[in-house]
């Protein structure tokens, strides 16, 4: 089980210090697909980077830690601070972008020997990289060519690989389907459900698409000006959701046969350079009260497992299921 416990992320700029991700607190279960959502800039990478261990200027720690449930080879307890010992091997990271994050003029196979125990057989290596690309659905000389050379969901894919070679225990995928058309979209969710269903492992997926939450995902975490607003099983989420946002949030989603207009939350979320006071979606929620604006809400367990940080979470009028 991985344990967030009060998690305080910052980035160090000109204008002075700004918490990203601030006081997050919550328990992600072993062998279950977790999904991250919200609004752009409200905190999600930022928290996937803590989790992740990529902790380096101009992002830091400030306070909190993560606990993984597991241990080194020296018998220490592993955190998000000496969780880089354990990448590729215990917990992989699949990046937003391929095309970014593979070199532009390295052929595939030799960026896979980079991050393999050279000790090994080189030959011997690739052969079991062969194996496992077309494991996953890409051909086996894929891994000669050049990133350029290769389509943007077969590019994905490859990073998906190179991210699962080893079996790790957790994986994190930031919006792993950006930019991808909506056919590849789904044959790289699948594939991920896939891997997790093979494996056992945790998987951690970031996507502002809340379609991809609702087919995927067995847990959510809803993030709002970087704190965490709701926690729950996804299926109880979508039915009963606790806190305003989400409910907005799953209300904007387009259903088939369903043609009224969709409407967007109005309004922006606050700048978190600002000294916000009270609860953070105050000034765009439709509950909204005196009480909402001065005083920050706790995030607490309403029903068993379902978490929200809002005073309305249990009033009947924040109760009705979402139709």
């Amino acid at each position: 089980m991985i344990r967030l416990n009060n998690v305080v992320a910052s980035y160090k700029t000109e204008r002075g210090v700004v918490n990203a991700v601030d006081g997050v607190s919550l328990e992600i279960p072993d062998g279950c697909i977790v999904g991250i959502a919200g609004e752009s800039g409200c905190g999600k990478s930022t928290l996937m980077k803590v989790i992740y261990g990529d902790i380096g200027f101009p992002l830091a720690l400030a306070s909190g830690s993560v606990d993984y449930g597991f241990s080194d080879d020296s018998g220490k307890p592993v955190t998000s601070r000496n969780i880089q010992k354990e990448w590729f091997k215990r917990i992989s990271y699949v990046p937003q972008s391929s095309m970014s994050s593979l070199n532009p003029v390295i052929r595939i196979r030799k960026q896979f020997l980079d991050f393999q125990d050279q000790t090994g057989n080189k030959a011997q290596i690739l052969e079991q990289v062969k194996s496992y690309v077309k494991k996953l659905g890409l051909p086996e000389e894929s891994i000669d060519s050049y990133p350029h050379q290769l389509s943007g969901g077969m590019r994905q894919r490859i990073m998906i690989a190179m991210a699962t070679f080893f079996q790790p225990e957790i994986i994190l995928a930031d919006e792993p389907t950006t930019a991808l058309d909506v056919v590849v979209q789904k044959s790289i969710l699948l594939l991920l459900m896939d891997l997790q269903e093979q494996m056992g492992n945790t998987i951690i997926l970031v996507s502002h698409d809340m379609g991809v939450h609702y087919q995927v995902t067995d847990k959510m975490l809803i993030m709002y000006a970087a704190k965490a607003v709701e926690y729950g099983d996804s299926e109880e989420i979508f039915q009963r959701p606790l806190h305003p946002y989400t409910r907005l949030l799953i209300n904007s989603l387009p259903t088939i046969g369903d043609d009224r207009a969709r409407e967007g939350i109005p309004g922006r979320p606050p700048s978190l350079w600002n000294k916000l006071q009270g609860c953070r979606f105050a000034d765009r929620c439709p509950l909204a009260t005196d009480r909402c604006r001065n005083e920050e809400p706790e995030f607490v367990e309403y029903r068993p497992g379902h978490f929200a940080a809002c005073h309305y979470a249990d009033s009947e009028a924040n109760l009705s299921e979402v139709s």
